[in-house]
């Protein structure tokens, strides 16, 4: 024992004098030198040198035998290369004349070498020759193999083909009957609660609340609130009306309209709240002509203006999806895939009239409609049949002179306007799923953008899709009644790309990195630097393609910064909620709300303010009638607001009056907050959309400067108008 230990000392002397050199020399060690030894060898000059050497490895020994394996294969998938091109090409007979340090009981041998810029090089080699290096050139990060990620797909349900395809690409770990140690991602096939008791990890879904906010009349709403607001950037979502609490109102309005002018036939078309493939779409002339159910009763439903004027290719009208990341509401993320789908209907156009509303095959692009069609054409090509690449529209387009980088533009503006109406609501869903200070997973979701283009190429939004499909492959009839599913090359090009670099962007290493290193600057010229999850030397890098997923906010946080009014006031809604995982607000809190504001005067009393909870909440309990939950929600809280603002600030524009108003809240409450606790306190229970350069400009400044913030920035290219 006390020679080996004298052995050690000698040569830890030797290591000291070699960092001594480098030192001497004018260059300073780096973390990736001798101190990049593995934490799990602990070097420490005690007594019992050999056994706190090989403590760690201990260490690592002790853990579970499911882990270990999983290690085991990881070092198996992932071999080093590097590591033995570099052991190749020296020679044993440099071994000696290099600070070696070998570790008693592990069969290894820890080796330093000085490199030419005088830093040191360390490696872990073992009896036979090999070498594992633990250094890199330039004192940079030691490169160090990583287990693989680990995903969930129990519940992945229809993506599952698409799902297990990306995993291979990526060379990660699957668990397809899921697992009893947490695992990285859980992929769920329709919602947040597929797997119940996920405290920890990342799902593909958000809480409820993206379903809910994406069905026909919430998103109606949710648009509707910002078209008050600001309503020629909102112009991309069609004239909506929701039944059954706005029939009366539609009738009124189409009534009006043909009186004025007899020579007009408009065209609408219902959708039903929570329908999905088409199902129950259909074409009206006159409100009469509304279905309805079971006791005179009209089922609930958006009807809209029907866009008559589509783009057409080779006659046939089309739509588009897109899929879109949210990879997470705070601080904002949205990427959106720079491929697909067009989706054509199966019969030529012609113009609504009332011989053709119900040709469902001419007016109605759903693919699981279209696909019942005698026409329908499935093809191998991703530039013919009923279902293409987006991409192939494009090139098309181009052909014909069309400047596709401002069809682009125009769609990136609807995408992020539309998620920005959407965030406040989905915040407060959230909160009530995973309450502030609740251990629980993160969130990410792919929605499904619908996406119509109009003969001036002014991008309509039809629908988003909470759960997209992501199927890649179609039903083939073999015989009567007999289906087999059949591969659709146009389906796999677009989805395994997205699942594959949703995966990469969500890697728990790379959220990491990207935690810190991301500014949010808001520049448009901002890169997207993405790692593949692993060591790049390994070959993965190489062997994937870029990411098909663009970053467009918060790269362009500066063009639309200033639409995040309605996220302002949910920050104060939530703010008195009070409740940990409640959704509506009482009484006690709005009246909380009036004072800590300084919202009442002589002209607005304490009174006057329960007067107007109990109005808006009783109205609003009314237009929601399967709610559960008591009190005044989102919606009707912003309601509020805008009569208060309406009541403070005359003779303005709402938007005007709003931010205002927001001003006012906002001041008040800094101030209460600075008399009350430290600054750094005030907003870890529901932090201020205004906190980060991601998120809503900062209010708590002099009006002037607010309303200079709140100019709109305008798009390099400005929205089309129609003809």
């Amino acid at each position: 024992m006390s020679d080996h230990y004298e052995r050690v000392k000698i040569e830890l002397q030797q290591m000291k004098e070699v960092e001594n050199e480098a030192a001497a020399d004018g260059e300073q060690l780096s973390p990736a030198s001798v101190s990049s030894i593995p934490a799990e060898v602990s070097f420490t000059a005690r007594r019992d040198l050999s056994r706190s050497s090989v403590n760690g490895r201990s260490r690592s020994k002790s853990r579970s035998k499911a882990d270990g394996h999983e290690r085991q294969v990881n070092d198996k998938e992932l071999p080093d290369p590097t590591a033995q091109k570099s052991n190749s090409s020296q020679g044993q007979s440099r071994v000696s004349n290099e600070p070696n340090l070998h570790i008693k009981g592990t069969a290894r041998l820890l080796k330093g070498k000085t490199a030419a810029n005088g830093h040191v090089e360390t490696c872990v080699r073992q009896t036979d020759g090999k070498c594992e290096h633990h250094g890199k050139e330039d004192g940079s990060k030691a490169a160090k193999k990583r287990r693989a990620v680990t995903v969930d797909t129990s519940k992945a349900k229809t993506s599952l083909e698409a799902l297990k395809m990306s995993i291979r690409q990526l060379k990660w770990k699957e668990f397809p009957i899921g697992r009893r140690t947490a695992c990285d991602i859980y992929w769920h096939g329709v919602s947040f609660h597929d797997n119940e008791n996920i405290v920890s990890g990342q799902v593909n879904k958000f809480p409820a609340g993206m379903i809910e906010m994406l069905r026909k009349i919430n998103l109606s709403r949710a648009v509707r609130t910002m078209q008050q607001l600001f309503p020629e950037e909102y112009n991309f979502y069609p004239r909506s009306w929701i039944l059954p609490e706005e029939y009366q109102l539609f009738s009124t309005q189409i009534r009006l309209l043909k009186d004025n002018d007899s020579t007009l036939k408009p065209t609408y078309i219902v959708k039903p709240d929570s329908g999905s493939q088409g199902d129950g779409i259909y074409l009206i002339r006159d409100p009469a002509d509304l279905r309805v159910i079971s006791g005179a009763q009209i089922k609930q439903a958006v009807v809209q203006d029907y866009i008559q004027k589509p783009l057409l290719i080779d006659k046939l009208k089309f739509d588009i999806r897109l899929y879109v990341l949210v990879r997470s509401l705070e601080p904002l993320e949205i990427y959106i895939a720079k491929e697909g789908l067009s989706r054509f209907c199966t019969e030529p156009y012609q113009e609504p009239s009332q011989k053709n509303l119900s040709h469902v095959f001419m007016h109605l692009t759903n693919y699981s409609l279209n696909v019942h069609s005698g026409n329908f054409v499935h093809s191998d090509s991703c530039s013919t049949g009923s279902k293409r690449t987006f991409s192939s529209i494009l090139y098309r387009l181009a052909s014909k002179g069309v400047d596709i980088k401002k069809v682009w533009s125009d769609i990136i503006a609807l995408v992020i306007k539309t998620v920005i109406a959407l965030v406040p609501e989905l915040k407060v869903y959230y909160q009530a799923d995973i309450p502030p200070g609740k251990p629980g997973p993160t969130c990410f979701q792919i929605l499904g953008f619908d996406i119509l283009l109009m003969k001036n190429l002014k991008p309509i939004l039809l629908e988003v899709n909470a759960n997209p499909s992501m199927r890649i492959e179609h039903e083939h009839e073999v015989s009567p009644g007999v289906f087999e599913y059949v591969p659709s090359p146009v389906d796999e090009e677009v989805k395994v790309g997205v699942i594959r670099d949703t995966l990469r962007l969500m890697d728990p290493a790379q959220r990491k990195q990207h935690a810190t290193s991301n500014t949010g600057g808001g520049s448009p010229e901002e890169a997207i630097v993405v790692e593949t999850g692993s060591d790049e030397k390994e070959g993965m890098a190489d062997s994937l393609p870029s990411l098909c997923l663009k970053q467009v906010f918060p790269k362009y946080t500066k063009q639309f910064h200033y639409l995040r009014v309605v996220e302002r006031i949910a920050a104060i809604f939530l703010r008195f909620l009070g409740v940990k995982g409640t959704m509506r607000l009482g009484p006690t809190s709005f009246r909380t709300f009036i004072r800590n504001c300084k919202l009442s005067n002589s002209s607005f009393s304490m009174a006057s303010a329960d007067i107007l909870y109990i109005d808006i909440t009783r109205r609003w309990a009314g237009m929601l009638p399967d709610s559960r939950e008591a009190g005044m929600c989102l919606q009707a809280f912003i309601e509020a607001f805008f009569y208060l603002a309406a009541r403070r600030f005359k003779a303005l524009p709402l938007r005007e009056q709003v931010v205002l108003l927001l001003e006012v809240c906002e001041g008040a409450l800094e101030g209460q907050s600075h008399s009350e606790k430290p600054r750094t306190h005030r907003s870890h229970t529901h932090p201020n959309p205004a906190s980060s350069q991601t998120s809503a400009p900062t209010t708590f400044s002099s009006p002037a400067l607010t309303r200079r913030r709140q100019r709109p920035l305008q798009l390099s290219a400005k929205a089309n108008t129609e003809n």
